[in-house]
């Protein structure tokens, strides 16, 4: 009987000492491993360089703070506004994104700026930024609803009426019709209603 007992206490010791033995779960290991994964390239276009008014402004988390000028403590603050419309701006089967940018010089002003983040294979490239205005309203940016127009896209806003002050809430509707020259990165105005073709 007391070798019986004595069979029962190995047993149980033996199973008590291989459960506390197993290896955990690798739960830390799978979260660690999800940290250094690099930037998915769906928001990786918040973090490229695009050129606003000639120089390059590269962005990081949608933010960037540039000196105005050498040894100046005034700074230039570009940030990510958003207004965000997807579509084929090159032509090349990839989708490209099409936003907002705005622009802190130091003073009231809150420029507007529409750029273009090109889908690469390793991620995306910046456009030259277009100018819209100071202090506008923006709206929606869509894909032009003339069928001669190819690749372009429409920047919706409101602005103000000629010599109103800047106080003045934006109330005219304005369109500006894009279409990016993938060589320069460059922005070009289209005629809305241009009869011929937008190529």
């Amino acid at each position: 009987m007391k070798k019986i007992i004595s069979g029962i206490v190995v047993i149980v010791g033996i199973i008590i000492i291989l459960y506390f033995l197993k290896p955990s779960p690798p739960a830390e290991l799978t979260t660690t491993s999800e940290k250094e994964q690099p930037i998915p390239i769906e928001i990786d276009y918040k973090n490229i360089a695009y050129t606003i008014d000639g120089k390059s402004i590269k962005l990081t988390n949608g933010m960037a703070e540039n000196s105005a000028a050498p040894d100046s403590a005034l700074m230039i603050t570009t940030r990510y506004f958003g207004n965000e419309y997807r579509s084929d701006v090159n032509n090349d089967g990839k989708e490209d994104v099409v936003f907002l940018l705005t622009q802190e010089t130091g003073g009231s002003g809150v420029f507007y700026y529409a750029v273009a983040a090109l889908k690469t294979e390793s991620g995306y490239t910046g456009s030259d930024g277009f100018l819209l205005g100071d202090r506008i309203a923006p709206q929606t940016i869509e894909n032009s609803p003339n069928p001669r127009h190819k690749n372009v896209v429409v920047v919706n806003y409101a602005k103000r009426r000629e010599g109103e002050p800047m106080t003045t809430p934006p109330s005219v509707g304005t369109s500006a019709y894009l279409k990016l020259d993938t060589d320069t990165m460059m922005w070009a105005i289209v005629e809305p209603n241009f009869e011929g073709e937008a190529r």
